[in-house]
């Protein structure tokens, strides 16, 4: 049996707690919080997308940052095992559109309590608000922590699961980060992703809170195209943001450091270029005698009339057959590639997850266990790993916490 201390108490810090302390281990998770989950809390927009429901093989293609390190812990411990062991403690689960895995209860709380239920009954000891300072090592092995009031506890191994550096609010401010440094490890640059995106362009503040279904956004780099995805996004005061554009800044985040790309959103990609053309031919034809202003709102959102007749410089108040077909063709090409400059994207404090993290060519990819610090292992955000949107970062949570516990040994052997 070992004393393992665990430093953070959330989603991955709790999972590895259940399993350690159900091989008999004594369990210790230090939480500087004043309560546990804190980020688990939020996450979903407070439902909790706990996993995907797709194939393993596909959650590997999710992940965006070294996929092949997680081959060993997504087959350890899949998303089906993870679904099982949430119903096993009274949670029950749905699938909803994309896969994405939710409690039927649609509350994240109800995944923090039960968790928080099972930690008790296998025996974990929770410390919260308790900050942990240091990692204690001692001839190439962790032996303990020091904590904020300058107690030192001594323990078998220590497991870092402290989270990356986003939703700073709920308390991810890169401590992790500074523990694998001081222990030699390497930390990737780290970068916001699944964030919102700013944007250059005035008009584009004009149309907040306007939310976009069935649309492509496509992203370029001059001619080269980076990114295009069909689905919903939406409009902000700074930019825009939603599923495409959150998956987006997961491949482009380290890109929109460098330089500006260029956004489009097809608004009809039902419909070809010679079909949109139709259609305006048949509006225009019902309404010749009318002024385009007020024919075009058949085709859009009220919200998005005064910017798209201001973009196409046709002039309002102009009668239908008036207008050319030059002045026609530009329109349809508004319609079929709306532009906007993407500046950047948010901060940390907005992003879902961190990219970037502790490099994981200094772990071990099938125990998390440090190759460098014996007994020291990392688990969760705080390794260089991300995923796109969908339950995939949860799920990358529960499989390396599982990992790590089912890799620790009993306490007191031959390094003593």
């Amino acid at each position: 049996m070992s004393k393992v201390l665990i430093v953070g108490g959330g989603a991955a810090g709790m999972f590895a707690s259940v399993f350690a302390a159900k091989h008999g281990h004594e369990v210790h998770v230090f939480e500087k919080n004043e309560k546990l989950g804190k980020k688990l809390y939020i996450t979903g927009k407070g439902r909790c997308n706990l996993t995907n429901a797709c194939d393993v093989s596909e959650l590997l293609n999710a992940v965006m940052s070294n996929p092949k390190f997680l081959y060993s812990a997504f087959y350890g411990y899949t998303n089906w095992d993870t679904i099982d062991f949430f119903e096993s403690i009274g949670v029950k689960t749905k699938v909803e559109r994309g896969n994405r895995v939710f409690p039927v209860s649609d509350h994240s709380s109800e995944i923090i309590g039960a968790m928080e239920r099972r930690m008790k009954m296998e025996g974990v000891k929770i410390h919260l608000g308790t900050q942990v300072m240091e990692l204690v090592t001692e001839g190439g092995q962790a032996r303990g922590i020091l904590l904020k009031n300058g107690q030192v506890i001594s323990g078998d191994c220590v497991i870092i699961a402290t989270g990356g550096f986003s939703y700073q609010a709920t308390g991810s401010t890169g401590d992790g980060y500074e523990f694998a440094k001081r222990a030699g490890h390497k930390v990737t640059e780290l970068v916001p992703s699944l964030v919102p995106m700013e944007t250059k362009e005035a008009y584009i503040p004009l149309l907040q809170g306007l939310s976009l279904k069935n649309v492509t956004l496509t992203i370029k780099d001059g001619k080269k195209t980076l990114y295009e995805e069909f689905g919903e996004m939406m409009f902000t005061h700074f930019g825009v943001t939603g599923p495409l554009v959150l998956t987006a800044s997961a491949s482009l985040s380290r890109k929109l450091e460098k330089k500006p790309l260029q956004g489009y959103v097809d608004l009809k990609p039902a419909l070809s270029r010679e079909q949109l053309d139709d259609r305006i031919l048949r509006d225009f034809e019902e309404g010749k005698n009318k002024q385009f202003k007020n024919v075009i709102h058949g085709l859009l959102p009220a919200k998005f009339l005064p910017v798209i007749i201001e973009l196409s410089k046709i002039p309002p108040e102009k009668k239908i057959h008036e207008i050319s077909r030059e002045e026609r063709a530009g329109l349809l090409e508004l319609l079929k590639a709306f532009p906007f400059t993407i500046t950047g994207t948010r901060d940390f404090n907005e992003a879902i997850i961190t990219k970037g993290g502790i490099k994981v060519s200094e772990v071990n990819p099938s125990t998390m266990e440090s190759k460098l610090i014996k007994r020291l292992f990392f688990i969760g955000e705080v390794l260089d790993l991300d995923a796109v949107t969908g339950g995939f970062n949860l799920q990358i949570a529960w499989s390396t916490a599982y990992a790590a516990a089912q890799a620790i040994e009993g306490g007191e052997q031959d390094e003593r």
